[in-house]
């Protein structure tokens, strides 16, 4: 059958994840950490989450309705899939349909400490075919001004060079999608958690062997998921994160981008991984947070000395901005 794209609804487990307590995010610069929630207390399969538990996933709104998901980088980059912007393609340097709803738990009551934010483009990568299951699904968000960030709004990590997955690995999916093909999340449309294990790549391509030549998992693509079904992304997942916690600290090892339907058997959840585009998000995106080591020594030794940096946008406009920008 055709490939299944996953605008992912998730749902993550519910419990303690051993995710230290840390103070609320208005002193210092150097207070703040990536991939780290400031408290703790679905997805097919899933389970609600906890409000403010990722406090770095957001709702990509197209007229004001959920869309897709991405997760927060910095407070002016959002990460997403770029299948999330197929019909847009080339509007893709004014979208104004789009919006960004950050610090959101439940879509149908966001609160009053939620943030929306206009998007000012959107940055493909440059090789992405917008062909479904393509290489490259990934989309840099750029926000029309940035956020503040707050217990409920933070930054996750990016996987540094060193950072392996082996198969059976426990990470998280994440989403407000639906919870089965055709049932949408119903309000107030909590965020949904799934724990999901990493697949051997190997396994995975050949779950998704199409004949010779024509193997669609590409050396830049994760597989995760229950090869018995029942549990897995859905629509409206598409672009959210694939979460692992390393040294304490929470890592966008991928991004939801494709699959066979929901929670099909023999047919796991296919994600984009993360450290095979760091380079490119790097080269964007300026300062993003490799781990917490980095966070700190940018904030501590590079705000205080520099006072605007630049930022390439599209056409490679330069433009000005604070080092989070």
């Amino acid at each position: 059958g055709a490939l299944g794209l996953r605008d992912l609804r998730v749902s993550l487990g519910t419990g303690g994840l051993g995710v230290p307590h840390h103070q609320v995010l208005k002193g210092t610069p150097s207070s703040l950490a990536c991939g780290k929630p400031q408290q703790l207390n679905r997805v097919v399969g899933g389970e609600d989450s906890t409000d403010s538990e990722w406090p770095w996933i957001v709702s990509i709104q197209k007229n004001g309705t959920h869309h897709c998901a991405g997760s927060l980088l910095t407070s002016r980059w959002v990460i997403t899939a770029a299948h999330c912007f197929k019909e847009y393609v080339h509007n893709l340097n004014k979208p104004s349909l789009f919006s960004v709803l950050l610090g959101a738990w439940q879509l149908g009551n966001p609160g009053s400490r939620s943030q929306k934010v206009g998007v000012a483009w959107v940055q493909p990568h440059p090789v992405y075919s917008w062909k479904e299951g393509a290489r490259a699904d990934i989309a840099l968000v750029r926000l029309e001004h940035s956020i503040q960030f707050s217990e409920r709004v933070l930054p996750i990590c990016l996987p540094d060079a060193s950072i392996h997955l082996p198969p059976n690995t426990h990470c998280w999916i994440s989403g407000w999608g639906s919870i089965q093909d055709g049932v949408p999340l119903p309000h107030p449309q909590t965020l949904q958690k799934l724990k999901v294990p990493i697949i051997d790549s190997e396994v995975c391509s050949h779950l998704y062997w199409r004949g010779a030549g024509q193997g669609p998992i590409t050396e830049d693509m994760l597989c995760a998921g229950y090869l018995e079904g029942e549990r897995d992304a859905c629509l409206g997942d598409s672009g959210g994160p694939l979460m692992c916690q390393v040294d304490g600290a929470w890592l966008l090892a991928g991004i939801i981008s494709w699959g066979e339907g929901c929670a099909e058997r023999n047919r796991p959840g296919v994600y984009i991984s993360l450290s095979a585009h760091r380079s490119w998000v790097e080269k964007i995106v300026a300062f993003v947070y490799i781990n917490v080591n980095d966070f700190y020594s940018y904030f501590v030794c590079f705000f205080p000395c520099l006072g605007t940096l630049e930022s390439k946008g599209p056409e490679g406009v330069k433009v000005g901005g604070w080092m989070l920008a």
